[in-house]
């Protein structure tokens, strides 16, 4: 997309850091990080594993606070707010893909998908169509009804994208997303998040040791040792 650094930053951390005390010893975790991710863009961040990646997802998403640094998704301040409105933001602007899915075993694929919507007002009539739409999107029309141990690794993970969007948020994070797939079936979910994000409009942040899906993303940082620089290479 030629049009991206003209697009307003859907998420955005300024001096963001991180660090815990042992005793009299501070560990740094993460260190004066700066970033973005803007409407309609993909962003991979690749690290080692140790490098901070994890604890920088959750402070991204609110799931922990930072030492210092702000976090901004869909122009609300994350540590601004309290912790209700946190919880409100996260669910209503963000999506999120583990590289496990995390899906709940005793219920079915459509059932996964609507549990976010399950938390707000919408009529059972409108999430059932929405969670149908989306599982129909990603290739799933005729799986609805399959719980996940009926499911492909590759299925599953699509559940699980299905899920992420089910609220049409600002972005989506995924950790590790292709990370215990094989090579084919990881090659399909590349795909569907590349058609996704060309049809939807979906912005994507992938943290990632797959250096082949990290290179069919816009752009990317590398996090190592707490400290994230653009990959240029």
């Amino acid at each position: 997309m030629n049009d991206q650094a003209t697009r307003p930053p859907v998420l955005q951390a300024v001096n963001l850091s991180k660090s815990y005390h042992d005793g009299d010893n501070e560990l740094q975790i993460l260190q004066a990080v700066d970033m973005q991710l803007n409407a309609g863009e993909q962003v991979a961040i690749i690290g080692s594993s140790g490098s901070g990646k994890s604890t920088l997802l959750n402070l991204l998403s609110g799931l922990d606070t930072p030492t210092q640094g702000t976090v901004t998704i869909a122009g609300d301040d994350l540590f601004a707010l309290s912790e209700g409105r946190r919880a409100q933001v996260r669910n209503q602007q963000l999506g999120f893909v583990y590289q496990f899915h995390h899906l709940l075993p005793e219920f079915s694929a459509l059932e996964n998908v609507a549990m976010p919507l399950l938390m707000g007002k919408t009529p059972m009539k409108a999430i059932r169509q929405r969670a149908e739409a989306l599982l129909a999107d990603v290739g799933l029309a005729e799986r609805t009804g399959h719980k996940p141990g009926q499911l492909s690794g590759g299925e599953r993970q699509r559940v699980a994208i299905a899920r992420a969007l089910i609220n049409d948020p600002a972005c989506v994070l995924m950790d590790e997303p292709t990370g215990n797939l094989d090579q084919q079936t990881a090659q399909s979910v590349q795909t569907l998040m590349q058609r996704l994000n060309e049809e939807r409009g979906t912005a994507f942040l992938v943290v990632t040791h797959d250096l082949e899906l990290a290179a069919q993303m816009d752009r990317g940082y590398v996090l190592e040792a707490g400290q994230l620089r653009d990959n240029k290479s």
